[in-house]
Order: structure tokens, then sequence, then C-alpha cells
């Protein structure tokens, strides 16, 4: 996936309408180079066409690929060789490193928690809890990862929350509301307790959201609802405890650490005499 707005805006950015001091006063203007972006740990990589990208919008001769997002690789891997400029090269070198490594970290962290769950019918979802502008790239990282993405937008389906639930005069109001407003679209329900689960549905939502609730609440949960619509616990979930809450029979966890927690992926570029 590649945000070319992104690509541009990022390398502006960089430069903030001027030059690379640095390599202008220390590089000769036609020295050439060759280099390769290296993993420095193992993971799931993200964001080869985003660094490709920067790379061909500065002007880098030479690009070689040699691996592609969702790739699993080792410490040591050579994901990118590149040949062409020195200078061009060490101007895309930060942009594309930045790239890579944030949205590696998304990938790698997300491939642990869908680990973390394997062989239980549940799925880990990330959720808005996004950069800003990154969005599209941040959820395309947890697919990679293994994980399954919530709504991309406000406008893909309703999540009715609390502040909904005390504007609209009542969870009913609010469902109602939206129904009537929006035909169509899915709707889910935020609940906190298991009053306010057996409450909400009868009114058939397609999706049950369990905030803060324990792992034991989430299996009363499963119980009470019986298959009837889809749940998703969500809220002080984490990596240690992700099996005890999958294993509750609940379809989907959201977790926003996969998008706005995940640490950055060691990547470096390393410069070759050859």
């Amino acid at each position: 996936m590649i945000n070319y707005d992104l690509v541009k805006a990022a390398l502006a950015e960089d430069l903030a309408g001027g030059v690379d001091v640095t390599s202008v006063a220390t590089i000769a203007a036609d020295a050439e180079l060759k280099a390769e972006f290296v993993a420095r740990e193992s993971g799931v990589v993200v964001g080869i066409e985003m660094a490709k990208a920067v790379l061909t919008e500065v002007g880098v001769a030479g690009i070689e690929i040699l691996v592609q997002d969702g790739a699993s690789i080792k410490a040591g891997d050579v994901l990118i060789k590149v040949t062409g400029n020195a200078r061009v090269i060490l101007l895309a070198e930060r942009t594309a490193l930045n790239f890579l490594g944030h949205l590696s970290g998304i990938a790698t962290l997300t491939s642990q928690w869908v680990e973390a769950i394997a062989g239980t019918k549940c799925e880990i979802r990330d959720t808005r809890k996004t950069t800003p502008g990154w969005r599209e790239l941040e959820k395309f990282a947890v697919r990679m990862g293994g994980g399954t993405n919530h709504r991309m937008s406000l406008s893909d389906a309703a999540l009715i929350k609390d502040n909904h639930i005390a504007a609209a005069g009542g969870v009913k109001a609010a469902f109602n509301a939206v129904r009537s407003a929006f035909p169509t679209a899915p709707i889910e329900i935020e609940v906190d307790t298991l009053e306010q689960l057996a409450e909400v549905l009868p009114l058939k939502p397609d999706l049950i959201l369990l905030d803060n609730m324990s792992p034991e609440q989430c299996r009363d949960a499963v119980s009470l609802v019986a298959g009837q619509t889809k749940l998703e616990a969500s809220g002080g979930i984490t990596l240690d405890k992700a099996r005890s809450y999958a294993e509750t029979g609940v379809d989907y966890l959201a977790i926003g650490a996969l998008t706005h927690s995940a640490k950055n992926f060691d990547i470096g570029l390393d410069v070759r005499s050859k």
C-alpha cells in the first residue's frame, strides 16, 4: 500500500524548504553510494512499498526490493538494496526508515497478539486510535500482521456508546434513531454490565462491545447471548491476558494498542563498499 500524498508531505517536512545542509557540505554532488536497508530484529515487515515510493520520489537510480509487505523476517535480513547518488539516498534515508519502522512495529505487535490467541475462534481487531493521516497505512499493517480491521471511518458503521445513549435519552432511542436514519448501517452497542447487555440484546444489534469486563464476565456474556449476535471485548486487555479473553468465546478483541502503542521496529541503512 502506498500513500503518495504522505510520502510528499514527509519529505517536504524533512527539508522544510531548504536542503540537507550536512550532506551538501560533506558529500560531493556526484558521489555514488551503495547501501542496504537491514532488519535489526525479527518480526513482520511492512512499509516496503512506502519506502520504495520515498526512494523513487527523490530520484534514487537503483532500487532492488528483496521482501514484500507482510513478510516474516529475521535480524540481519536485507530488505532493500539501493544504488545511486549519495546525497539523494541519504535524503531519503530517515523518511523511508520512519515508514518502515512504524508500520513494521504495528504488524509485528499484531502478529504477537494473533499468536497469543491461536486456536480460538476469536480475532484481533484494531480501533480508530490511529495517527492522524496514517489510518489506511496503520490498518494495512494490522492486516499484514494477521489482524482484522474495525471500521475505517465514522461513516462505515454505527458504534453507540454511553455519550450517544445519554444524548439520545436511552439506548433504545439511540438504536432506533440510527436504524431509522441509516437502515443498512451495521450497528454496534457498547455495554458496561451484564444488565445492560440483557437490555440491548432484544434490539438485535449486529455487534455488542463488552467494555472493561473481566474474562469471567465475558464468559457469562457469551452464555447469555447464546449466538444471537457477535461480541467484542475491549478495554484494559493486555497481551498476557489475551488468551484468557479469547477462550471465553467472544468473537473479537478490540486492541487500540496495536496502532497507538506499537514499538518502532529496528531497521537501519548500511552503506556497502562493494
